[in-house]
């Protein structure tokens, strides 16, 4: 079956940074939705028409990816609006209550940064913004996708992971 919208196709990859450094990899396929809001345009532009076994090396800038940084997404928040035990590399979705900073997206998922006695510095950019990625794919398989899965337009949460920073278990957002 070729890739077509909407169906769904299973993947598998190496997605490292531009020095070639890993940052993840799918060893064991998963399936997406291709059609709807699972994989970047550009993967999907990629992979249309082709078939299982087809592979594929991809450069992704920031804008075909998770975004360019933004400055503006970094806050400091009191350490006492945060649990006790915070560590730089915890996340939480949205800003922890009794926040003080304005205008912050509620739905980012923020990123504790940096750790201080009476602060703390929280990021809302996606953990791989700003970095231009390179993206070794696999397509393992090619199915119809069920009226269920067209109606949602998705088969879940993102699966990336960082091997070299983050837990390399921890799904990015």
């Amino acid at each position: 079956m070729q890739i077509s919208a909407p169906c769904v196709v299973s993947l598998s990859w190496r997605l490292e940074d531009a020095q070639g450094q890993l940052i993840d990899e799918l060893a064991e396929p998963l399936e997406f939705f291709y059609g709807g809001d699972d994989l970047f345009a550009k993967v999907e532009e990629a992979i249309n028409g082709q078939e299982a076994g087809f592979e594929t090396s991809l450069a992704l800038e920031p804008e075909d990816a998770f975004g360019e940084y933004d400055s503006a997404l970094v806050c400091f928040e009191a350490r006492s609006v945060l649990p006790e035990n915070v560590e730089v590399g915890m996340q939480f979705e949205g800003l922890p209550e009794g926040a003080v900073t304005e205008n912050m997206p509620a739905e980012a998922i923020y990123t504790v940064t940096e750790v201080y006695p009476q602060h703390v510095v929280l990021d809302g950019n996606h953990p791989l913004a700003g970095i231009g990625l390179r993206m070794h794919l696999r397509v393992r398989d090619v199915r119809e996708a069920s009226e269920e899965e067209i109606a949602v337009g998705s088969l879940g949460e993102a699966v990336f992971s960082i091997v070299n920073g983050a837990p390399p278990d921890e799904p990015l957002h």
